[in-house]
């Protein structure tokens, strides 16, 4: 009898084989992303040693508003998922257009950034060709915000209803047009000009912009437009409002999650050169756990939407459980990865224009793997239980709590570390422990079961009998 149960649990609704269906193609799409970022950084790292420290650090810098728009906008996702659940596929199409609205005027506003490049990282107190770099490739990714937001909202219209294949199409197409554009602008390869880092930055801004192209092209395909009316253009207040009252704090935990890091990195380039080097190397590998591990986070929080809006409460909670099994295995694969090999992974960003400098990095990064393996099995927790409560509405709550303990825990150590000389382990150890109260807190949020009452779309009128 129980091996019965167990078998439902896991091929039954809210079982692993149900989120897997749903989660494969956004684990993939997410690992070809971590794929396109590890390859920019090997191209620039064999371009200039400190390439991949200027770009990983800008890029960064870039994420802190590009979370909080690409994050708000994707939020549609949720609204799709429970107008599905609650079998109003009439409601998705609007639900998406607010979210284009948002996208463009963000995206626009974002170009307001470019010509403040070579100010905002002379905060950051960098070295005069490290600052240079990160400021060019900066300006370039600007022009990035626009397509990257219109594709999370064109997004959502696919990964809401669960049609997650579709979406894994959007995002490997513009990364083949990416790492085809990259390695021809860094280098100078096939006729074109060599660009160095800037290649890189336009190599980013004509792939995402085809991904966006792709989108609204499968998007307003006639059988969309007549079962979920995606071409219906029409601005509702109401629902940009609610699209704005759930999503923005979405958004802003995105971006205050990555504004923390960022100030993270910043701090560590005050250590040394050396120290940032190494530190984006150890992050550029840690991505390798946890965007993959993003996607399963998101398919668990689009199968929670659909269950709350079909009034399913209990389907959520098992859908969750069965995400969190996935990502612990997964981490825990990972992790293993990276406390053996981490010699062979570091080789991977071996760069031959200063062999001292080399042979200083290659040292740290060991230690800062052990850091990775560690920290990533909470981080699916985190991941796991974040996205669960941000498909029921819980957005301000996780916000909040992003806010509360990134600071304390992890940036404001960091700084002592610095100014104490405590060194980078150090620094490394509160990021560590930010990650894993993040992790404890979530699950004790999903435990308490507030969530469940939770939904951020409109309740349909009922029908009276005559």
């Amino acid at each position: 009898m129980s091996n019965g149960n167990q078998a439902n649990g896991e091929h039954g609704p809210g079982g692993t084989a149900e989120l897997l269906r749903l989660a494969w193609p956004l684990v993939l799409s997410n690992s070809f992303w971590t794929l396109q970022i590890a390859l920019d950084r090997i191209l620039l790292s064999r371009s200039t040693g400190v390439g991949v420290g200027a770009a990983f650090s800008a890029a960064m810098f870039f994420w802190v508003p590009m979370s909080l728009l690409q994050n708000t906008a994707s939020y549609a996702t949720t609204f799709v998922a429970q107008y599905s659940g609650a079998n109003q596929p009439h409601r998705v199409g609007p639900a998406v257009w607010q979210s284009l609205y948002f996208s463009v005027l963000a995206g626009l506003a974002f170009l307001g950034l470019a010509p403040l490049a070579d100010w905002l990282f002379a905060l950051g107190n960098h070295s005069p060709q490290l600052q240079a770099l990160e400021a060019v490739y900066f300006r370039c990714l600007c022009f990035a915000a626009l397509p990257i937001a219109l594709t999370a909202s064109v997004s959502s219209f696919f990964a809401g209803r669960g049609d997650s294949l579709t979406v894994m199409l959007i995002n490997v197409v513009g990364l083949v047009v990416n790492a085809f554009f990259a390695c021809a602008w860094i280098f100078g390869l096939w006729g074109f000009a060599a660009l160095g880092i800037a290649g890189a930055g336009w190599a980013t801004v004509v792939g995402s912009s085809t991904s966006a192209l792709l989108g609204f092209a499968l998007m307003l395909r006639r059988e969309y437009r007549s079962t979920f009316q995606s071409a219906d253009m029409r601005f509702e207040l109401d629902l940009f409002r609610r699209l704005m009252r759930f999503g923005l704090p979405n958004g802003v935990l995105a971006g205050l999650d990555v504004l923390a890091f960022t100030v993270f990195l910043f701090l560590l380039g005050w250590l040394g050169e050396i120290e940032l080097t190494a530190s984006s190397i150890a992050f550029t590998l840690n991505l390798i756990a946890f965007l993959p591990s993003y996607g399963l986070g998101q398919a668990v929080a689009v199968l929670v939407g659909q269950r709350l809006g079909d009034n399913r409460p209990d389907l959520a909670e098992r859908t969750t459980w069965s995400g969190l099994r996935i990502g612990l295995a997964y981490m825990f694969s990972i992790g293993l990865i990276y406390l053996l090999l981490p010699e062979e992974l570091a080789q991977i960003f071996q760069s031959d224009s200063d062999v001292d400098q080399w042979e200083s990095i290659a040292a740290m990064i060991p230690g800062l793997l052990a850091f990775v393996a560690m920290y990533s099995l909470f981080d699916a927790m985190n991941l796991v239980f974040s996205f669960a409560l941000r498909g029921a509405g819980d957005t301000r709550f996780v916000t909040v709590i992003a806010f509360a303990l990134s600071w304390p825990i992890m940036v404001l150590p960091t700084w002592a570390a610095w100014y104490y000389g405590w060194g980078l382990y150090w620094a490394w150890t509160f990021a560590s422990a930010y990650i894993l109260l993040l992790a404890l807190v979530f699950w004790l949020r999903f435990r308490q079961g507030r969530w469940r009452a939770m939904r951020v779309i409109e309740i349909a009128n009922p029908v009276l009998p005559n």
